[in-house]
């Protein structure tokens, strides 16, 4: 390869008919006459001889081509005079002698221009950032050319980094590989300068380096507008290329190195022009005191200094971000000292001002102490070089004064309005108390307050306003929700269990005149309530009132947060934990409530209110007499009142908790209604028609619950309802075979009397033992007198 002038070799090779058109043919005659040209004439090898005609002869050749195209080939009488001129001027030596190597291309620049292209063959064609697998064969075959190109391994290291970094830098600084490893090759380029004096190639050096160095300088001047998280790892290497640039060149102490360092002070000067001229307009800054803004500017600048730029920087110091944050602390500490001798008095700017500098003045010792844990003196030396601000910070304990007089204020209002609160559902359209809307204000307005105090840290003190207020409102919810009842304070007591007899069946016909007074009773319904403010229509107040508090309490939250954001200082990393806990309290307190006075509200409407058509009324006597619709009747009347009284969100709990209620008295009418009642098996009927009437007021064709959650609360009620029209004798094996399955071989000699447990379901001993308590046949009620002896009556 090195015995031939390879531009040559090409022209006589390939002829006109080797290519699609003769346009095409044309244009790479000329391109590689242009490389004739350049390495022979434009870059020689050695310089010419004025006396030598060739250099001449050559050029006149070459300008006749362009204009006309020479016809190529071996043979061809233009060609071999292109030949003869070629090889005279490619064969040339230093001492006159003919050479045995063809000079043709490797005078600089031309020869590093071409091994630069032909480094670029390491890359991908499809993806110009991706160095091809096959680079190690590649690079071998590129060796291949350096005896023609005048290239050593110092020249080859310096043309690869550079065509590694100018790869990078050209395809949008996207893959940093490329940078990595041209900083990776720029060491052996500093091991090559130390061991080399050729001129040439540290005027090559020079010229590179400067260029790489300049870049550098530019990207690391500007380095927080340039790298940020997503590419941070690319600093490393411009810094290291900066750094290995500089040191190399300080050893050749170049004129080019020289004037780009000039550039570079001026264009730090010019940067630091921009960033006076920006604190100067931020004084004015939301009428912000301007050490204020600038405290803010600091801490935010060095918290990004730390997680960002000092580990890469720690490489080239342990300390990076130690020194970082001490020379800011140094700066706004004598900004600082001038600000403090200039007050005379503690006015709001005045302690806006030290509130900002005491916040800063921790993130900075924070950030000082975590950077120097492994160091010897563990970070001592940092913080000696970091006199403290002396800032004010007695405030605390008067806003704890200020919340506490408050939080007492608003808890004497509560028992005194409480006492006099009415629940009536006319008070007001939104059917909630009064009291509710005034305690949300107040709280509203104590927060308002709280944050428009001038306090050191809004952020530390927030919890116990928090937390103060939060057990103001649960208390306000404990007092709304205080005498209400429960479910057990309505349900009655079972009463004992006895056996039925015939004549119980016909008890009916003498109870009759009692059922004349139920339309005077029903009538009253939803006009008077007999109890003060815990009818029904007040309990449903106090359930709205509930609602709105827990409503209020994400309408404080958030209100709160808004404030939170808007605070001047934002280092406050533990508030999104605490955020989950305010108002923990009074939130549970709203639940817990809502669903006690939910269930509250349902179990008295159906064993207080209804109790004279549930529990004294139905299938007392006659099944077929004393059904069920009566109950329904009034039953709706007291859904309607629910349903236009509680709020849209707790209405499905309400009316869900007055069907559970309604099953819960139908299933004890049936299992424990008392002596009063007796079933026989043709009532089965008539129960399952009473239950499907009960079910479909909730389902209102659609209108009214769930039809799954219908389902879900009657199953106790569908499993049972089967023993209804269940044999005696069948019932009674039943029986006996579960009880021996729980109580065990000691149920052989005598069956035990089983536990009320209230679980009712057909496998269940208790439950059996009642069905056939209220069986009224003579089978049911033999068994029950031989087993248990129980009574007729009460």
């Amino acid at each position: 390869m090195e015995t031939m002038v390879l531009p040559l070799e090409l022209l006589q090779q390939f002829k006109s008919s080797d290519f699609p058109n003769q346009q095409e043919y044309e244009a790479w005659q000329r391109r590689n006459l242009k490389v004739l040209e350049a390495g022979l004439l434009s870059h020689p090898y050695l310089p010419h001889d004025k006396t030598d005609s060739a250099p001449k002869r050559l050029r006149m050749i070459i300008q006749g081509a362009l204009e006309k195209p020479i016809e190529t080939g071996k043979n061809n009488e233009s060609m071999q005079a292109l030949r003869s001129v070629v090889m005279s001027l490619a064969c040339r030596s230093f001492d006159g002698s003919s050479s045995e190597t063809c000079h043709w291309a490797d005078g600089y620049p031309l020869n590093l221009k071409l091994y630069q292209m032909l480094l670029e063959s390491c890359f991908d064609v499809n993806d110009e950032t991706c160095v091809i697998e096959e680079v190690d064969e590649i690079l071998e075959l590129i060796k291949k050319t350096w005896v023609i190109l005048g290239i050593n391994q110092m020249l080859h290291n310096l043309c690869f980094s550079w065509v590694l970094f100018h790869r990078f830098v050209t395809t949008g600084q996207i893959e940093t590989d490329l940078l990595f490893a041209s900083s990776n090759l720029l060491t052996e380029v500093e091991n090559d300068a130390k061991a080399t004096t050729d001129s040439v190639y540290f005027k090559i050096l020079s010229s590179t380096l400067s260029s790489i160095l300049g870049w550098a300088e530019k990207n690391l001047l500007s380095y927080r507008d340039i790298f940020h998280t997503g590419n941070i790892e690319s600093m490393q290497s411009v810094v290291s290329l900066g750094v290995l640039s500089t040191k190399i060149l300080v050893q050749d102490i170049s004129p080019d190195y020289h004037r780009k360092r000039k550039d570079f002070d001026v264009a730090r000067d010019r940067r630091l022009k921009k960033v006076k001229s920006s604190k100067r307009s931020s004084k004015n800054q939301n009428n912000l005191p301007f050490l204020s803004v600038l405290a803010q500017d600091i801490s935010e600048l060095a918290f990004s200094e730390k997680a960002i730029y000092s580990p890469v920087l720690k490489r080239w110091h342990p300390l990076a971000a130690g020194v970082a944050v001490a020379t800011l602390h140094s700066c706004y500490g004598n900004e600082l000292k001038q600000f403090v001798a200039g007050t005379s008095e503690l006015t709001p700017d005045a302690i806006q001002v030290l509130r900002a500098a005491d916040k800063l003045e921790k993130d900075l010792v924070q950030i000082a102490v975590g950077d120097a844990v492994d160091s010897d003196d563990g970070g001592k030396s940092i913080i000696r070089e970091m006199p403290p601000f002396e800032a004010e910070a007695v405030i605390a304990d008067l806003v704890k004064a200020w919340i506490k007089t408050r939080v007492d204020r608003l808890k004497e209002w509560i028992d005194k309005n409480l006492q006099q609160e009415v629940w009536n559902p006319r008070a007001n359209k939104e059917n909630f108390a009064s009291s509710a809307v005034e305690v949300s204000r107040i709280i509203d307005d104590t927060v308002e307050a709280f944050f428009l105090l001038p306090i050191p840290m809004h952020s530390v003190l927030l919890p116990e306003l928090m937390n103060d207020l939060d057990r103001c409102l649960q208390y306000y919810v404990s007092k709304a929700k205080s005498g209400c009842g429960s479910r057990s304070t309505f349900v009655p007591s079972l009463p004992s269990l006895t056996r039925c007899s015939t004549a119980s069946r016909f008890h009916g016909v003498f109870r009759k005149k009692d059922k004349t007074n139920l339309t005077h009773r029903k009538s009253q319904v939803g006009t008077t309530n007999g109890d003060g403010s815990f009818g029904i229509p007040q309990l449903c107040v106090r359930i709205n009132t509930l609602q709105l508090i827990r409503l209020e309490l994400g309408v404080f939250r958030k209100r709160i947060v808004a404030h939170l954001g808007n605070l001047e200082s934002n280092g406050v990393d533990d508030i999104p934990n605490r955020m989950g806990k305010m108002f923990e309290l009074s939130e549970s307190a709203c639940v817990e409530g809502i669903q006690q006075l939910c269930e509250a509200t349902a179990y008295k409407v159906v064993f207080h209110e209804l109790s004279h058509v549930l529990w004294d009324g139905l299938y007392i006597g006659d099944v077929s007499s004393s059904r069920i619709e009566p109950f329904l009747q009034e039953l709706e009347q007291y859904l309607e009142i629910i349903s236009s009284t509680v709020h849209d969100r707790v209405r499905t709990r309400a009316i869900t908790d007055v069907m559970k209620a309604s099953l819960d008295g139908f299933l004890l009418v049936l299992l424990a209604g008392g002596p009063s009642r007796g079933f026989m098996l043709q009532d089965s009927g008539i129960i399952q028609e009473d239950f499907k009437f009960l079910t479909d007021l909730f389902w209102s064709n659609g209108d009214g619950l769930p039809f799954d959650l219908i389902d879900k609360y009657s199953k106790v009620v569908k499993n049972v309802l089967p023993l209804y029209r269940t044999d005696t004798e069948s019932l009674i094996e039943q029986f006996k075979q579960v009880t021996l399955e729980n109580f065990g071989s000691s149920a052989k000699s005598r069956l035990p009397l089983p536990p009320t447990s209230g679980q009712w379901n057909p496998t269940e001993p208790n439950t059996l033992l009642r069905v056939l308590c209220y069986r009224n046949d003579e089978a049911a009620a033999k068994f029950l007198k031989k087993n248990y002896n129980l009574p007729k009556k009460l």
